[in-house]
């Protein structure tokens, strides 16, 4: 029986990778964002590459009516859904101080209303199933390090750390596991377009910032968090459910940066 993994935001970064690496493991995969092209390219790589079977369902995740028709959709294809990624985020970057609430609302909606509904009526299908299932929410480990701005996809991803955890309590008898992960700096069209306020792209300099409060000195690449959530929902990880996993290089954990380090240990650092 091969089994079916959907997976939200996949026509980029994170989402597009974890797409690529179930497909590789001979999964059938459901793939869903709003760029129906991209989405288009994503299944043509799939299916050249590995021969599997790529159903697009293309929507945008603010209509509350596209969260149940894609797990229908999946459904009527195959029959069932094995692994749900709720990967997909939208986000403003600007402070609480001058965010309209439109932002704020269509934010919350695609970030933490949508997973939540995903992750419900893609559960149903798994209880019927009487299978195990696998439900993973990509949190941010923005979650617990506040940056002072994109407030409210922040909070939706705190939120979502707590979605994991009610869930996983919700399912767990039914043989669901959910799990969250929260990356670090990754290398993605999202963490490339930050702007000072004349417009330009300092993207760079962030990230070089970041990698100096991380141990492991750089960003993740889209495939490492892929190859973890994969792992994820493997029988490997079967014991592993309720809580979130921290993909971040060490950053959350490290209190200063190396150039401080280095002042006080210059030949340790």
């Amino acid at each position: 029986m091969e089994k079916v993994a959907l997976i939200s935001g996949a026509s980029r970064g994170i989402g597009y990778e974890t797409a690529l690496k179930f497909a590789e493991q001979g999964y059938r995969i459901a793939v869903m964002a709003r760029d129906e092209h991209e989405l288009a390219k994503l299944r043509d790589v799939a299916e050249s590459k590995w021969g599997v079977e790529v159903l697009i369902v293309a929507g945008d995740l603010a209509d509350s009516a596209y969260w149940k028709t894609a797990v229908e959709t999946t459904v009527a294809r195959w029959g069932r859904v094995d692994v749900l990624v709720n990967n997909a985020a939208w986000r403003t970057i600007d402070t609480l101080k001058t965010m309209p609430l439109d932002d704020w609302e269509r934010t919350v909606r695609i970030c933490l209303t949508a997973p939540a509904f995903l992750a419900k009526y893609a559960a149903a299908v798994m209880e019927r199933q009487q299978d195990t299932g696998v439900i993973i929410n990509i949190s941010s480990v923005m979650s617990q390090r506040a940056g002072g701005y994109s407030p409210a996809y922040i909070a939706c991803k705190g939120g979502m750390e707590s979605l994991t955890y009610e869930l996983a309590t919700c399912y767990g008898r039914d043989g669901i596991r959910v799990v969250g992960v929260s990356p670090g700096n990754v290398q993605t069209a999202m963490s490339g377009d930050y702007q000072d306020v004349k417009g330009n792209n300092i993207s760079k300099q962030l990230e070089a910032e970041m990698n100096e409060m991380t141990p492991l000195g750089r960003a993740a690449s889209p495939r490492e968090i892929a190859d973890l959530v994969a792992w994820l929902a493997s029988d490997q990880a079967s014991f592993i459910t309720g809580t979130t996993i921290l993909a971040d290089g060490g950053f959350s954990h490290n209190f200063n940066s190396y150039a401080s380090k280095k002042l006080q240990f210059p030949q340790a650092f």
